[in-house]
């Protein structure tokens, strides 16, 4: 049987945690939502840019994400839009994140969110925090790479 290609529509990207951090490896995870919480995001209201992941008891959780409360649902039944949010991974995948994580020190940062089918999606990055030397240094090579992509049209 052939396997239909699975749509994937980017809702939000974390454009900010590539340039503040140098990333080693990507992740996918599931996250655990509430209603009003995905009709939010289907609305593309997501702020990825402070949030980071944690790790906690054997558990990913994905912490500081603002989702804007959805606008045609009433308070009572609205979400906390910076509430704590679990994140859903094989426990393998978890289990390697522990050890680097705690021994190298290392950060895990959403880089974007989106749908994959239905299901909304987090993209995890592995990251170790850049100096700010580091910073300067992309922003050089970026700005080089403009003037020679000028000089090459001319």
């Amino acid at each position: 049987m052939a396997k239909e290609k699975e749509r994937i529509k980017v809702v939000s990207d974390n454009r900010q945690a590539r340039f503040l951090y140098e990333i080693l490896e990507t992740y996918e995870a599931g996250i655990e939502l509430q209603g009003t919480e995905v009709k939010s995001i289907r609305a593309g209201k997501v702020n990825l840019r402070d949030g980071f992941a944690l790790l906690r008891d054997g558990e990913v959780w994905l912490m500081n994400v603002h989702i804007s409360p959805y606008d045609k649902s009433s308070l009572f039944f609205n979400h906390d839009p910076r509430r704590t949010r679990r994140l859903l991974m094989h426990n393998w995948e978890i289990r390697k994140l522990i050890g680097q994580v705690e021994q190298k020190g290392l950060t895990l940062v959403p880089l974007k969110m989106y749908f994959k089918g239905s299901w909304v999606k987090v993209a995890l990055g592995l990251g170790k925090g850049k100096k700010l030397h580091d910073k300067r240094e992309t922003l050089k090579r970026r700005q080089d790479d403009r003037d020679m992509a000028r000089a090459m049209k001319r």
